[in-house]
Parts: structure tokens; sequence; C-alpha cells
């Protein structure tokens, strides 16, 4: 038994994984149809909190409010409406490299927060993960390493949230993985309307088959939620890391084949040394639960 739930676990982070890897397309298929990246975030967060709360009746019922789970919501809601703008608006493997150097950002904030110490393989992650975007982002005529256009700022900040919502995740241990999944949802849905009134051009919304696609990737956000969780709770950190950097070589492939994406030898370098501290960091890491992001 214990060897069949090791199977299904490892199958259910890589599931995610690959999900993870090629979510952009679906939310560019609808940016073809003239749905703003933004819209289209918050209509499928929309669908997945729709259907999340009959799923989870039994673990919301009960449960109280706090700011808290609010902060969660907000914070993890801009790294997910931050991801899908990235990934929509720039090159996919530049943002998600970028997003990936959430390892440095968690060793910082969860010293600032949580109070934890800076070890020296800590030390380690933030060197490497530095010297990776340093090396992905340098332009010889600024003279200076900085993200080139405003997705790949969108992608770095999103991977910020992202930690500091890991962060906060381990810091709310009396929530349950229900309430903070379903808090994620609403939060993406929160922010997305906020950010929706700046859009630079007027909401269309989506035709027939942009509501189809809409409600598919919905459904696909919930699964994806319920299988990453699942995959966690029995697979080590260090290991459950691993798995999940297989998003980035199908996202690598997915760019390539569908958008004609390819990365230069000089990020590919970058990106080898950012991928180096997140596996770094998988050794460093508890067992907590990823949140939909």
């Amino acid at each position: 038994m214990p060897a069949k739930k090791n199977t299904v676990a490892l199958i259910s982070l890589l599931t995610g994984a690959t999900i993870w890897g090629l979510i952009w397309h679906p939310y560019r298929v609808l940016e073809g149809m003239a749905v703003s990246a933004a819209l289209a975030a918050t209509l499928t967060y929309f669908v997945a909190l729709l259907i999340g709360f009959p799923l989870f009746r039994r673990q919301l019922a009960g449960f109280r409010p706090s700011w808290m789970l609010v902060l969660i919501a907000l914070v993890a809601g801009g790294c997910n409406l931050g991801y899908v703008l990235a990934t929509v608006h720039g090159e996919v493997m530049r943002v998600l490299l970028l997003f990936y150097l959430a390892p440095l950002w968690t060793v910082l904030l969860a010293r600032l927060l949580l109070k934890e110490k800076v070890s020296l393989p800590g030390t380690a992650v933030i060197a490497l993960s530095l010297a990776g975007a340093v090396v992905m982002l340098w332009q010889p005529s600024l003279g200076m390493s900085l993200p080139t256009m405003g997705a790949e700022w969108l992608g770095l900040a999103a991977g910020f949230l992202f930690a500091f919502a890991n962060v906060l995740i381990r810091k709310a241990h009396d929530l349950s993985i229900e309430v903070k999944s379903m808090a994620v949802f609403a939060g993406v849905a929160v922010v997305g309307l906020c950010v929706l009134p700046f859009e630079p051009s007027p909401v269309v919304l989506p035709p027939m088959a942009g509501w189809l696609l809409i409600g598919v990737i919905g459904i696909v956000l919930l699964a994806t939620n319920l299988f990453v969780q699942y995959g966690l709770t029995h697979t080590p950190a260090n290991q459950a890391i691993v798995i999940f950097l297989f998003e980035l070589v199908v996202a690598a492939l997915a760019s390539w084949l569908l958008a004609g994406e390819a990365m230069t030898l000089k990020e590919w370098i970058g990106g080898a040394m950012i991928v180096a501290a997140s596996l770094f960091s998988g050794k460093l890491a508890e067992r907590e639960p990823r949140p939909a992001c």
C-alpha cells in the first residue's frame, strides 16, 4: 500500500507540474479571442471558487474568517494573477525562471516573519539564485542586470508573492488546506476585479467558445490544486521540489513548439543556476502545501 501511495503521489505531482507548465497556453488562446489575461484569470479562478464551495462544504463549515486568511488570499491572489499576466505577455521561460527565484525570497521572508536563522546553506541558496539572475538578465549595453519588459517584472513579483504566500501558510498552521485553497481562489477573483478597471482596452466578454474554455480551465485549476495537495502530503519536500521543476521542462518544450520561443546560451546558464538553487532549497524546506499558484 505505501508503494502504491508513493506512485499515486508521484503521478499527482507530475500532473500538477505538467499543467502549470502548459497553463499559459489556454490563457493566450483566450487573449487571441480578445479576452484580456486579467479578465480570463478572474473568471477561471471564480469558476474554481464556485465549484470548490460544494466540494469542500464540510471542511468550510464553522471556520471563522481572520486577517491572516485575508492576507493569504490577497498575496496568493496577486501571485496567481501576476503569473498569468506574465506568461501571457512575456517569454514563458524567462518569466518562469524569474518566478523560480522564489527560494531566495522564501529564505529572506522566513528570517523576517518567522524569525528563522539564515544558515550557511540558506546563504548559498541566496547567492546562487542571485548569480543566476545576474547571468540571465545581464545587459551589456547597460552594464547591469535588469528585466527588459513589464512581463518579466511581473514574473519576478509573482515569485516574491509566491514565497510570501508560502511563509504565511506556514505561519497559519491552524487553517485547513481546503480553507487556504478557497482563499487563494477568492483572492485571485478579488485582485482581478481590482485590476480590470486599469486595463488599457475596454473589457470584452468571451464568446461562447471562450466561456467553455474558461469553464475547463477553472475545473483544471481546482483539480490541479487537489493533485498537488495530495502529492505534497505523501512526498518528502526535497523530492517534491525536484518533481516541481519538471514544470520548466514542460514549459521549455511547449513554448518552443507552441509559441516558437527559444532561450539563448546565457539564459540557459543563468536558468541552470536558478534551478540548482531551487534544488538546493528543497533540502532546507519543510513539507508544506503549495498554494494554488
